[in-house]
């Protein structure tokens, strides 16, 4: 894993970074997108997209960010969600502690 999405990206959906991905490793679930930890090349282009400061890097993440490194993770193993975002689609649903959060204001 390279890079991971927070918190601030729930219910923002703004996808600036999915645009700038080359290798289309950022899948849509129902309230934010996730970085593929096994497809990421660790660019760093996403970053400086995401209009809402949401992508960190793995080894600089906050540590109050820190629980989106096993969220992104478990996103994966849970979904099966590979091969390209583009093709595979919005998932469509989210991490269950992504699901329970409440929403940005």
């Amino acid at each position: 894993m390279a890079y991971v999405v927070t918190d601030a990206c729930v219910d923002e959906l703004d996808k600036s970074c999915v645009e700038e991905c080359p290798v289309d490793c950022i899948y849509e679930g129902a309230r934010m997108v996730y970085i593929n930890p096994d497809e990421c090349v660790d660019c760093g282009k996403c970053v400086p997209a995401c209009p809402n400061d949401a992508i960190f890097w793995e080894h600089k993440i906050p540590a109050d960010k820190a629980l989106f490194v096993d969220i992104a993770v478990d996103f994966f193993d849970e979904t099966e969600a590979s091969g390209g975002a583009e093709d595979f689609g919005p998932v469509g649903r989210d991490h269950p502690a992504v699901a329970e959060l409440g929403g940005n204001d």
